[in-house]
C-alpha cells in the first residue's frame, strides 16, 4: 500500500543531485520495507527527530545509508518533530534535563546568545549553555535514545503482531471452508 506513495527506484537512481552516492544508494535493503530495515530507519529517523532541530532529513539519510535501513521511512520518521510539536518537545527536554541536572528551572535564561562581537558572543553562548543549553540538550538527547529504542521495540512488535494476526485470519479462514 505504501508503494503508491513512494518514487520509484528508478526514477531515483536517475535523479542529477543523487548520482554522486553512486552504488551506494543502489543498495537494495535501502529500499526494501521488511521488519529490520523499517525498524532501523524508524529509530533513527526519531534519534534525528528529536536530537537536532535542522537538517534532520539529510542526517538520517545519510546514517541510514551507512546503516542500511529504509531510507524514506528514517526521512518521514523525523518529521515527529515539527513547527506544531517544538515547543512541547523543547520545553519537556528542557524540563526533564533541568531535573536530571538538580537546576531549578530559569525561564529568563530562554533568550539566546545576542549577536554583538565574537568575544561577547561566546561569554553570551556559555552564559546561555549553562542556563537553558545545558538542560535543554541533555534532555534531548535522553529523548532521543529513548525515542529511538521505543521506535525500535514498538516497529518491531507491532510487524509481528500484523503477522501473527494474518496467520490467525488465515487459519480460521481454512478451518471455516
Amino acid at each position: 500500500m505504501i508503494h503508491r506513495f513512494l518514487p520509484s527506484h528508478e526514477s531515483i537512481k536517475g535523479h542529477r543531485l543523487l548520482r554522486w552516492l553512486g552504488p551506494r544508494l543502489h543498495d537494495p535493503s535501502l529500499w526494501r520495507i521488511n521488519r529490520r530495515t523499517v525498524a532501523r530507519a524508524v529509530a533513527i529517523g526519531a534519534f534525528f527527530g528529536l536530537m537536532i532541530p535542522v537538517a534532520q532529513i539529510p542526517a538520517a539519510v545519510i546514517v541510514s545509508l551507512s546503516l542500511r535501513a529504509n531510507l524514506w521511512i528514517a526521512a518521514v520518521s523525523t518529521l515527529i518533530s515539527n513547527p506544531f510539536t517544538y515547543a512541547p518537545l523543547y520545553y519537556f527536554a528542557y524540563q526533564l534535563g533541568a531535573r536530571l541536572l538538580g537546576i531549578a528551572p530559569h525561564p529568563e535564561a530562554a533568550t539566546p546568545p545576542v549577536h554583538e562581537s565574537l568575544g561577547a558572543w561566546f561569554a553570551n553562548a556559555w552564559t546561555w549553555l549553562s542556563g537553558i543549553g545545558q538542560p535543554l540538550l541533555l534532555g534531548m538527547l535522553l529523548m532521543a535514545i529513548v525515542g529511538a529504542v521505543v521506535g525500535y521495540a514498538a516497529t518491531h512488535t507491532l510487524w509481528r503482531w500484523h503477522i501473527l494476526r494474518k496467520r490467525h485470519q488465515r487459519l480460521q479462514a481454512r478451518r471455516g471452508t
